[in-house]
């Protein structure tokens, strides 16, 4: 095709093609979405199998008059969370796992912190520390909780002897339904301390020198410099350990068990769920029901702190 041009000699303008328009499922995208699912399938199948499944059967045993054993079963509904909810025992077994986890996640956190600050100076022998911190939290716990329970033995444990040392009789650590509850707790604590630690110390390494070098040239002593930029610098570390640590709280059972195995004082949600099931009594279906007020509970903190903690964390 011939243009004129005004002022300009005739120039010739050939057609150029369009280009052509990739469709959406390209031979690539099927590529990668065949790369996707031979990498995605085996993990979804076993979450599927191993997580779900399961779940969505507890709920369905939830709904049964079922003695665990019995080879029959009948349906009674939301009986079970009536039964549960309207029992003289829920109280007790709610607050016990309210104030668990609510001590055992700040107690950790916390100390965790202190743990961190002191780690992360530069002297000698901070590697050793680091390790021996963090070692309790890989060990088994029941191991942990038979060692703890000789310590804390009224009769011939260690703090039991040495509170005779000095004239002191021990404190019934394992009958007192309350001195129970704080012993379990202080087991937990000292467990779970090492992985806070470790935890911030990352965090606390990642802190950017440059912003604490010019608070201090500003004149911001070492407390200032850490309540007004490590703390919201921490932000999303801290976010993380509440997730996880409460989770963790929330689930807690073999220390329990080992240390309190009739639950006298520690009975929380899942070592409730535990004894109604394998205890004397036997009642599967209403051991489900505890299990999914336990999830959703869980449930409910998780998209909570999502929605409105994760709000105030500050990633910058």
């Amino acid at each position: 095709m011939t243009r004129q041009l005004t002022g300009s000699p005739a120039v010739t303008a050939q057609a150029v093609p369009a280009p052509r328009r990739r469709g959406r499922w390209s031979g690539r995208t099927r590529r990668d979405f065949f790369v996707f699912l031979a990498l995605a399938l085996p993990n979804l199948a076993l979450i599927a199998v191993f997580t779900y499944l399961p779940l969505i059967n507890n709920m369905y045993y939830s709904t049964l008059d079922w003695t665990l054993g019995s080879a029959s079963a009948t349906v009674v509904g939301f009986d079970n969370y009536i039964a549960f909810f309207t029992s003289s025992d829920a109280p007790q077994v709610l607050g016990t796992t309210a104030i668990f986890t609510v001590v055992t996640v700040g107690g950790s956190m916390a100390l965790g912190l202190l743990v961190a600050l002191a780690l992360n100076a530069k002297v000698r022998g901070t590697t050793f520390a680091r390790s021996a911190v963090f070692a309790p939290y890989v060990l088994s716990g029941v191991g942990v909780g038979l060692v703890w329970l000789f310590i804390f033995d009224p009769g011939y444990g260690v703090l039991s002897w040495l509170l005779r040392g000095i004239g002191q009789q021990s404190p019934q650590w394992i009958n007192d339904p309350q001195l129970s509850l704080v012993m379990v707790i202080i087991v937990y604590v000292w467990k779970n301390l090492g992985y806070c630690a470790v935890v911030y110390l990352a965090g606390l390494q990642s802190l950017p020198k440059d912003v604490m070098e010019a608070a201090s040239l500003d004149g911001a002593n070492g407390f200032r410099r850490f309540m007004s930029i490590s703390v919201p610098l921490l932000g999303p570390t801290t976010f993380f350990l509440l997730i996880t640590t409460m989770i963790s709280s929330l689930q807690a059972f073999d220390l329990i068990r080992i240390m309190t195995p009739l639950g006298n004082g520690t009975s929380t949600l899942i070592y409730e769920a535990y004894l109604q099931a394998f205890g004397a009594y036997n009642r599967a279906g209403y051991s489900a029901s505890i299990s999914v007020v336990l999830f959703a509970i869980l449930l409910i903190i998780t998209v909570l702190q999502l929605r409105f903690v994760e709000r105030k964390v500050h990633y910058s």
